[in-house]
């Protein structure tokens, strides 16, 4: 089809989506993009999009085997990310990020093998339980340990914003459009109509209907944006996070994080199968419910002004059960890269890494139709 570079059609224009084109691109490729939502109109502008090692603080959902083909993507991901700190245009900037745990991290096996391999692969790791008072955590707040990493956080506004201008500089083509139905059962038509030698779909929740994947689910979550500029009070530096006890239902999660030069997100909720994302502190106890409990945590809190011109972010999480699908589709062309939950930043290059080696593999192996 191609006559000197292959082609790639990417559906799906959120961060894993845009990164994956870009990736593509810079590796050779021809890519157009189709999607019906870019920038601030993705779910990826809602994200917290701390680097975390998996598993994420919104959720532990999935087993060894899953955690540990997501480790490999964010350990493949943190260098990009730390790379691209060091210029201000990207948004990403690296800053200490703090877990807190309510009985010694020894204590529990899961959360003990979790920190062995942060301590192993992430800089600046420091496991010490006076962090706990070092940061003026509220003492009733009942931790007992506590350990940090540099992490790098990334303002999703402006992120998304450098990520399409370097896929438009790389030559990717971005196109409004919305796809509908089996992609397998329109393969050969959507090749045809964009001369393209592979889809890879980066859709999201949109592969329940692309994918014909029943196991996709949208888990409601929400984060409020406060100032955090010195004034009001003192300026928060670092991330501060307690992962949901999944044990219950409750929504235990205390998720601070310093976004940008004066803002601050403070979450979070992880609510599944809950599609409404018009939620306001009026209109919504659980969010009040949040920042109390956040502000509960961490006292300083207690001065914070919401962001009168965007006070609340709501977005619906792609959560799949078995985690992400990155692969190609038996008897098809068509690569999937879909189901990141709320790790979608955190293991967005390490993904597109592995879906640019899949499509070179599945054109050397089929050759160019």
């Amino acid at each position: 089809m191609s006559a000197l570079r292959p082609h790639a059609l990417v559906i799906g224009a959120g961060v894993s989506g845009l990164t994956t084109a870009l990736t593509l691109a810079r590796d050779g490729w021809r890519v157009t993009v189709a999607a019906d939502q870019f920038d601030r109109d993705t779910v990826s502008t809602v994200a917290g999009a701390v680097w975390e090692w998996p598993p994420s603080v919104c959720g532990r959902h999935h087993g060894h085997t899953v955690l540990a083909r997501s480790a490999g993507w964010a350990r493949d991901s943190y260098p990009r990310f730390a790379r691209l700190a060091a210029d201000p245009r990207t948004g990403v900037s690296l800053r200490p990020a703090i877990f807190y745990f309510p009985r010694p991290v020894a204590e529990d096996p899961a959360e003990s093998a979790k920190m062995a391999e942060v301590e192993q692969f992430v800089p600046g790791f420091v496991h010490d339980a006076e962090l706990i008072d070092a940061h003026g955590i509220n003492p009733g707040a009942g931790m007992v340990d506590a350990y940090s990493y540099l992490a790098p956080t990334i303002d999703t506004d402006q992120y998304l914003a450098w990520l399409y201008r370097q896929a438009v500089t790389a030559g990717v083509n971005l196109t409004s459009r919305r796809i509908r139905g089996s992609l397998a059962d329109q393969e050969n038509e959507l090749r045809t109509e964009y001369a393209a030698d592979l889809i890879v779909n980066c859709s999201g929740l949109g592969a329940r209907e692309l994918a014909g994947d029943s196991t996709m689910e949208p888990h409601r979550g929400a984060l409020l944006r406060m100032i955090n500029d010195g004034n009001a009070m003192a300026r928060v530096t670092a991330v501060h996070a307690v992962a949901n006890d999944t044990s219950t239902d409750n929504q235990d999660m205390v998720f601070i994080v310093p976004r940008g030069a004066d803002r601050l997100l403070i979450g979070g909720l992880v609510e599944p199968d809950q599609y409404d994302t018009r939620l306001d502190l009026g209109n919504y106890p659980p969010l009040r419910d949040m920042l109390e409990r956040c502000a509960e945590f961490l006292p300083i809190l207690r001065g914070a002004q919401l962001d009168p011109h965007d006070p609340v972010r709501v977005g619906l999480r792609p959560f799949r059960d078995g985690g992400v699908r990155l692969q190609v589709q038996p008897g098809t062309r068509i690569v999937h890269n879909y189901g990141h939950g709320g790790a979608g930043v955190t293991l967005s290059w390490g993904c597109a890494l592995e879906v640019a080696e899949l499509a070179n593999v599945l054109l050397a192996g089929q050759g160019v139709a």
